[in-house]
């Protein structure tokens, strides 16, 4: 029995060094962890269960059956984060440069299918330089298995990726269909064709940086949701973006206990500037009404016309979505509206209230929004607040125009709960825009025309640039003083607590992609 544990410790020692000292020395000197660092940084201590440990690759072409090592390149299994249940997949770059061949693959689809069957996230850490070229079709076939198994896992449970290193080829595209990425500045990279290969075709210049670093993808193209510092950055991300997110799409998201206090906050009356076209953070608005030192924000970087993260409201975990003033006067474009629909459908897969801040102008105009499919990606947004289940409430701090004022979650699109507040504005247009159509003749055979102008601009503001129009009909609930809006928000969401709605039966949307 001695020499048969003997040889059981000999073999878990070699799989725990994976590549062999000199290649993990090797990631340590470009600032990586190792593969089982990262697990046991993201895991609670001493929780990680592994999986597959003695797993090796069964390709003999190229003298490959003379080079394997335990583990073939990924380590997998589960374990908890503060608690809960999580499944986790860690490639390591050490061995084949966390190239996927087809028994990788297979540890990586058994992790996936438990996650499943058993209902809790699957956190992939990624350092891979994409398909194992020894192995051909068959670590393609290993790719194909992950991705259609990410198809299946999405809405079902979260899904999180982490790139810690260069993902290229087809190593990218199993995050992209993920919930979540995040990035890590300076060491990890997303492309689909590298630098070099990209030269040889366009004959651009172009750096792994520029081309695929994380500040490109935070900022240029959105596929990251987080650009970190360092890996112990995401992984703390990780966790945090973990507390807000329920286990599954069968339960509600976690909740933390609360004391009712004081709930007023006075400086909410002061936030809105006298003049219309004034701008002003929305940030400041929801740090007022959220728990303190509660908000995550997601996709900062990216389309920062328009704001989305979680936060806490007494306790209960919501997903926020606002117009951002302070950027391009918090208009909606192509990226904002694709921002914030991806969001928008997390949250509605797993049961997460909605609370939308507005103060939004309208549509961006202009050729390159229009060739480009405003109507099209507008509509995304629009469709996903419309097809959203979860309590929905909408709190209008000031301009809400046009057909904009549709698409951010009004009433019309299944709202639950409509908010004003008395500095909102609730028109088809801007009033001096409109004044410019109506009275177009008045204007026209005034002697002062300007005068005219700013009289009529001044009429159609007090007629329409303001809430009690919409009150008067029904689309706004309750215009509240502003200093007011985190107890009625507080009150508005405990009372949809129970919501039950429903889409009518189909096999699936056709949500314009």
């Amino acid at each position: 029995m001695q020499d048969k544990l003997k040889e059981l410790e000999y073999k878990k020692q070699q799989a725990l060094l994976g590549g062999g000292l000199k290649r993990i020395e090797a990631q340590h000197k470009k600032g990586k962890l190792t593969a089982r660092e990262r697990i046991h940084f993201l895991l609670d201590e001493g929780s990680f269960q592994e999986i597959g440990m003695f797993v090796t690759h069964r390709a003999t072409d190229f003298e490959m059956d003379k080079e394997k090592y335990l583990g073939d390149g990924v380590v997998t299994g589960y374990g908890t984060i503060n608690g809960r249940l999580v499944y986790v997949f860690s490639q390591d770059f050490t061995v084949f440069g966390g190239s996927l061949s087809e028994a990788h693959a297979e540890k990586i689809c058994k992790i996936m299918d438990l996650a499943m069957k058993n209902g809790a996230p699957v956190i992939g850490l990624n350092d891979s330089g994409g398909a194992r070229i020894q192995e051909g079709v068959v670590s393609l076939a290993g790719y194909a298995d992950i991705f259609y198994r990410n198809v299946k896992a999405s809405g079902v449970v979260p899904q999180i990726s982490a790139i810690m290193g260069p993902c290229a080829g087809g190593a990218v595209y199993s995050p992209a269909m993920t919930d979540f990425i995040l990035m890590v500045e300076h060491t990890s990279y997303m492309f689909v064709t590298g630098p070099n290969v990209v030269k040889t075709v366009t004959h651009e210049n172009v750096t792994a940086e520029e081309l695929g670093g994380a500040h490109t993808h935070a900022t240029k193209s959105g596929v990251t949701h987080f650009a970190c510092a360092n890996e112990i950055e995401a992984l703390n991300t990780i966790k945090q973006l973990l507390s807000y997110i329920p286990q599954n799409c069968e339960e509600k998201p976690p909740r933390i206990p609360y004391e009712m206090g004081d709930e007023l906050r006075p400086a909410l009356n002061n936030i809105i500037p006298p003049s219309s076209s004034q701008p002003y953070d929305m940030h400041d608005v929801i740090q007022q009404v959220i728990d303190e030192d509660s908000f995550l924000e997601i996709h900062k970087d990216f389309a920062q016309n328009i704001i989305v993260g979680f936060a806490r409201l007494a306790g209960r975990s919501i997903g926020i979505v606002a117009n951002q003033p302070a950027v391009l006067a918090g208009v909606l474009d192509i990226h904002s509206s694709i921002k914030a629909a991806r969001f928008v459908r997390f949250c509605d897969a797993f049961n997460i209230p909605l609370l939308v801040f507005e103060d939004v102008p309208g549509f961006l105009p202009g050729t390159d929004q229009e060739w480009n499919g405003i109507i099209s990606n507008g509509a995304k947004l629009l469709f996903a607040f419309a097809e959203s289940t979860v309590p929905r409430v909408t709190v209008i701090t000031r301009k809400a125009y046009g057909g904009a004022y549709d698409v951010m979650n009004s009433k019309h699109i299944g709202a639950d709960i409509n908010f004003a507040w008395p500095t909102a504005e609730i028109a088809v247009m801007g009033a001096k825009g409109a004044a410019e159509i109506i009275f177009k003749d008045e204007i026209a055979q005034a002697k002062d025309k300007e005068a005219k102008w700013k009289e009529k601009e001044n009429q159609y503001n007090e007629l329409f640039a303001n809430p009690y129009k919409a009150a008067e009909r029904g689309y706004i609930d309750e215009v509240i003083v502003p200093e007011e809006t985190r107890i009625k928000l507080i009150r508005a969401f405990e009372m949809l607590e129970n919501k039950v709605d429903s889409m009518p039966k189909k096999k699936h949307n056709n949500i314009p992609l």
